[in-house]
């Protein structure tokens, strides 16, 4: 079963996982959780602990399980996954390499009440230029899947008043790369939701990778992309706020 636990931080919502867990574990505390999160318009931050006497999930409750992730994981900011069982930390911490959201995996329910609780410091920065519709974003280290999360607040309620956004200009010296594959996965998520909504994007770099990105994106990107020194951010903003119907 799945028990809602009590005496947390108020930022922090928590499950126990005990005994074997079913479908209708699901649907008794998931689903409020989230239509809870829905209705507050918060993201949750998760304390899900194994208790030594966790048997496993029944195979509805993993389709479940996969069902609801696959529909809801933007809701979810971190998720603290706690174990003493050392079998259950590996595994949890094989899939949390890989989701795109924000997984850490402990032996105990302390550190990661202190994690759930810390605030979030962005990888990334980000303005909106409202008069010429373009986003401004510049990594400052490896990119974690919140990060793209905290853009999409910004972008996709432009989009959906605007319809579009004219251009993206992604400002760095060099690109810090993922910090998990799961960044890497919601980063490619967030250009497959995106990129027929954004016109044109410029790359504001000296680093050699971003030169060549033009000619990679191109092949699956259908914004117009142009690269730019890393000295000329006014210049890359001015080329993306610039697109017009007939450019």
């Amino acid at each position: 079963m799945l028990k809602s636990m009590r005496d947390l931080p108020s930022e922090v919502d928590g499950l126990l996982a005990d005994g074997r867990i079913t479908r209708g574990d699901y649907a008794a505390a998931i689903q409020p959780l989230l239509q809870g999160a829905r209705r507050e318009g918060r993201r949750i931050r998760l304390l899900l602990e194994f208790a030594p006497s966790f048997e496993g999930f029944s195979p509805d409750a993993a389709w479940e399980e996969a069902r609801i992730g696959l529909h809801s994981m933007r809701l979810f900011e971190r998720v603290g996954i706690v174990s003493a069982t050392a079998r259950i930390r590996e595994r949890a911490r094989l899939i949390a390499a890989i989701v795109p959201l924000s997984v850490h995996v402990f032996p105990e329910s302390a550190a990661a009440l202190d994690w759930l609780c810390a605030n979030v410091t962005p990888h990334i920065s980000h303005h909106l230029i409202p008069q010429s519709s373009v986003l401004v974003v510049e990594p400052r280290g490896p990119l974690r899947p919140e990060d793209f999360d905290t853009i999409a607040l910004v972008v996709d309620p432009w989009i959906e008043s605007h319809g579009s956004l004219r251009g993206l200009v992604v400002h760095m010296k060099e690109f810090p790369g993922w910090e998990s594959v799961g960044g890497f996965v919601r980063h490619v998520q967030f250009v497959r939701d995106h990129h027929r909504t954004v016109h044109r994007v410029a790359l504001a770099s000296e680093d050699g990778f971003v030169q060549l990105a033009p000619h990679l994106a191109a092949h699956f990107v259908k914004a117009e992309l142009k690269h730019f020194g890393y000295g000329e951010l006014d210049r890359a903003v001015e080329w993306a706020g610039a697109y017009t119907e007939t450019s």
